[in-house]
């Protein structure tokens, strides 16, 4: 009788050198997962489409923790961001191998973002370790 090999899901993490790398050879897409006011407060990053994660979440039909649903509360989703999501996903849906790097402030948020990525098939989907403060200091 031969065992079978159990087959583990790819990491969800990946590390911020690897993901700058991955960005500067244009083989990946980096979404930021951060809330508008977030960007104003502490910019975006050039390289990255912004894809706030609790629109993300509720385009996803998940419902949002009341601690989320408080945040949302104080920076409305706008059409606008539904509608960058969902070209953002259209583009790559004939291409589910793509790899989709995510970012938030520290990594916790794009965590999510790329588990909710992966159940919809994108199997590349990854978050970005430490965030975009982990992102910055690579300069």
């Amino acid at each position: 009788m031969v065992a079978a090999i159990p087959t583990q899901d790819p990491p969800l993490e990946i590390r911020p050198e690897t993901a700058k790398e991955i960005i500067g050879l244009k083989i990946a897409t980096l979404i930021d997962v951060r809330q508008p006011t977030e960007l104003e407060l502490e910019g975006e990053i050039p390289e990255a489409e912004s894809v706030p994660l609790f629109d993300l979440k509720k385009i996803l039909g998940h419902k949002l923790t009341d601690e989320e649903q408080e945040i949302l509360d104080c920076d409305l989703p706008t059409e606008k961001d539904a509608r960058l999501f969902l070209s953002i996903i259209n583009k790559h849906h004939y291409q589910k191998g793509n790899v989709l790097l995510c970012l938030c402030n520290s990594g916790k948020r794009s965590l999510h973002a790329a588990q909710l990525l992966r159940s919809m098939g994108y199997e590349r989907a990854y978050s970005v370790a430490g965030g975009v403060r982990a992102w910055r200091e690579l300069g």
